[in-house]
Parts: C-alpha cells; sequence; structure tokens
C-alpha cells in the first residue's frame, strides 16, 4: 500500500458585495473574500493538499486565475473534479484535517457544515469501508496579531492523506 500527505494553505483578504463562502458552505451575515473563483480558501488549502499528497500540479496551474471560465466558480467544483482524477489514479482519502483563521465571523457554529461540505465533494475518493471521508475542521482566530488577527482576511491550512 501506498501512503501520501500532502500540505496546503490558501489566504484571501474580505471583499464587500460577495458572500463568504467555506468548504462549500455560505456563512450567512459576513463578507466573502476577494478572488478569482468564488475564494473558498477551505477548498482551495484542501485542494492543494490533495494535489500535492498524489504529486500533480497546484491548484493555481490547474485551475489559472487568468481562465475566464474559472471566474466565479464553485471551488468545491475543483475539488469534485479533483477527487475524480485521483479516484482514476486508484486513490483513496484516508482523513483530510483543516484550520481555518479568521478573527471574524465567529465559525464554530458552521464546523460541521464545512467539515460535510469538504466530505460530499471528495466522495469520489472515499474509502469503501468509510460512509464519507473523514474530515475535521478547527477555527482559531488570530488573537489580534497579523493579517488575520486585524481582521483584514481568512487564511486556511489542510492536511491531506492519500492511501492507494
Amino acid at each position: 500500500m501506498a501512503i501520501r500527505v500532502g500540505l496546503g494553505f490558501d489566504v484571501h483578504p474580505f471583499a464587500e458585495g460577495r458572500p463568504l463562502v467555506l468548504g462549500g458552505v455560505v456563512i450567512p451575515d459576513a463578507r466573502g473574500l476577494a478572488g478569482h473563483s468564488d475564494a473558498d480558501a477551505v477548498a482551495h488549502a484542501v485542494a492543494d493538499a490533495l494535489l500535492g499528497a498524489a504529486g500533480l500540479p497546484d491548484l493555481g496551474t490547474l485551475y489559472p486565475a487568468s481562465a475566464d471560465d474559472h471566474k466565479d466558480a464553485s471551488s468545491v467544483g475543483f475539488l469534485v473534479d479533483i477527487a475524480g482524477r485521483l479516484a482514476a489514479d486508484g486513490w483513496t482519502v484516508a482523513n483530510v484535517d483543516v484550520v481555518i483563521a479568521a478573527e471574524a465571523p465567529r465559525l464554530a457554529p458552521h464546523v460541521a457544515a464545512i467539515a460535510a461540505g469538504v466530505a460530499a465533494a471528495l466522495d469520489a475518493v472515499r474509502d469503501p469501508a468509510d460512509d464519507a471521508v473523514p474530515v475535521s475542521v478547527g477555527p482559531k482566530r488570530g488573537e489580534g496579531l497579523g493579517a488575520i488577527g486585524r481582521a483584514e482576511g481568512i487564511a486556511a491550512w489542510a492536511v491531506a492523506l492519500l492511501q492507494r
């Protein structure tokens, strides 16, 4: 059995007039993030963790911001496509762990929905022994330090474990 681990990171500043989407979940009453797609920092971090573990090009290479067809695209759609690529290569995802750094909004009430959104997008690469890909999500605050602590945006880190 081959086992591979990947680490992903993404950060976006806040932008007015956009919904905040994390893990495919729209967070109500929150400023959205600036980006070419829907700027889903969680989906972007998970995507890069999966792609890195599989030895594939990163998210920006596969879905460049210069491509008009990716403008305002659903980042969960990118995850579904990536899951298909991994499944075709024989990979399953053992687990995904995500940390979201945000001073605001308060994310704890949305953790289960964010985890479920990521797991649903990765259904094609779940281990047949599992009902879903195990996804854990941990929100953290910047405690007033740096751009995150000043509530200028949101960052996310993800680790993914692949097996085949």
